[in-house]
């Protein structure tokens, strides 16, 4: 059966937790924060071994050099990952977990000047490694920009002094290895400080989400508050009534022994009615459930719905995708199901099918055409009955098509069906 035009076929994520996604966003995020601060420090210490290779120095020294950066590149992931498990907080340091990177990054700064005589590479490793920890804001930014000045003066005095070995001036440009080093520190101060609003901004979205929930929680307290109390009154009001008129009337207070009855009716069906407003879940995300849950069971399953499904009405279709569901996991069995939820001439048509039958079970069919259905080949049950009754309520129709392959189940309700039609009574 081919869907409308204006229909769509959807893939809902399969998690039924929101915050799954986002929790991988944001371990994303991370991670590319990481591989950007990696490269940040590894193109420096490559740009810098390949301008003392241009300015003749010692090919074993350049070797150590290059060596001993990849070490102190490695000594920095402890330092990165105290970072992020700090969650950005502004945290006291705790020096025992953040002492042997800070002392292989010094380490490999005194290499550094005693291969080179380079003062830049004597600050430049223990500068940026001390940009990993976790600092107060304010200590952080006057820290970043007395180490990023510290480093634009050593690195002056490293290109017109000739302390080093060879002299930096000698090199066509010496100060391409010197700003990258200059601006490495402010970079990884740029990078975290985007990490930090990141997880800002995903402790606002938790925070918010609980908040909902509680006002969620308050709402229904109140309306049910509100809904018992009222009716708790009444019905008193009645039974004392009714004890009073009991030795001297015992008509009206029966009377009012029924009308206490119907209060209590009428407070039950109230509740029931809060509790379904309440539990509405929005149709598309009816439909992936059901998707998921019937690819959980080992069966293919195509979604078609309709890119207006949330105007649908969702107090009949709700129940319907979910019996019909359950009905496929019951009796249906096969490898294959099809969901469609379309719009065609002002009407609402919900399809669910399936490939295998089990041959012994029978369906009591609400329609015309499931009286000419081959022996064997329905299903028995009060769930497609419910499923019918609701249909009918919203003045729809239910059709069941029991085919050689197939097992269908149609469901088609006018689209200004009454909210309160799948409501049970």
């Amino acid at each position: 059966m081919t869907a409308p035009a204006d229909a769509r076929t959807v893939e809902a994520p399969s998690s039924p937790l929101v915050h799954r996604g986002t929790a991988r966003a944001v371990t994303a995020t991370w991670w590319y924060t990481v591989v950007a601060l990696v490269f940040f420090e590894l193109a420096v210490v490559l740009v810098w071994a390949g301008t003392l290779l241009q300015a003749r120095l010692d090919r074993g020294a350049v070797l150590a050099l290059l060596v001993g950066g990849l070490v102190w590149i490695l000594s920095t992931a402890p330092l990165l990952r105290a970072y992020r498990h700090g969650g950005g907080d502004s945290a006291a340091l705790d020096w025992r977990s953040t002492l042997v990177p800070l002392v292989v990054a010094a380490a490999y700064g005194v290499t550094g000047w005693s291969l080179t005589g380079l003062w830049v590479l004597l600050v430049l490793p223990l500068a940026q490694s001390l940009q990993l920890l976790h600092w107060p804001r304010f200590v952080r930014a006057r820290m970043v920009l007395a180490v990023t000045a510290l480093l634009a003066g050593v690195l002056v005095v490293d290109v017109h002094t000739a302390l080093s070995e060879p002299p930096l001036s000698a090199h066509g440009d010496p100060y391409v290895a010197g700003v990258f080093s200059v601006l490495l520190p402010l970079t990884t101060v740029l990078s975290l400080w985007w990490w930090d609003v990141l997880i800002t901004l995903d402790r606002a979205r938790v925070s918010e989400a609980r908040l909902a929930a509680t006002q969620e929680r308050l709402a229904v307290a109140t309306d049910v508050h509100d809904l018992q109390g009222h009716h708790l009154q009444v019905i008193a009001l009645q039974l004392e009534l009714a004890e009073r008129l009991l030795p001297d009337d015992r008509d009206a207070a029966l009377q009012q022994l029924r009308a206490a009855r119907l209060s209590v009716d009428e407070a039950r069906q109230g509740t029931r009615d809060l509790a379904t407003r309440f539990r509405a879940v929005p149709l598309p995300d009816e439909l992936a459930n059901a998707r998921d849950l019937l690819r959980a069971a080992g069966l293919t399953v195509e979604a078609v719905v309709d890119v207006d499904a949330d105007s649908a009405p969702a107090s009949v279709f709700g129940p319907v995708i979910r019996e019909t569901t359950t009905n496929v996991l019951r009796h249906g069995g096969g490898r294959r199901a099809r969901l469609a939820l379309t719009r065609l001439d002002g009407r609402w048509r919900y399809e669910i099918s399936n490939d295998v039958l089990v041959p012994s079970l029978s369906v009591t069919a609400a329609s015309p055409d499931d009286a000419g259905a081959p022996p064997g080949r329905t299903r028995q049950g009060t769930g497609l009955e419910g499923t019918a009754r609701r249909a009918g309520d919203a003045g729809g129709s239910m059709e069941v098509v029991a085919g050689e392959d197939d097992f269908t189940v149609i469901v088609t309700v006018p689209a200004g069906a009454g909210a309160s039609a799948g409501v049970p009574r």
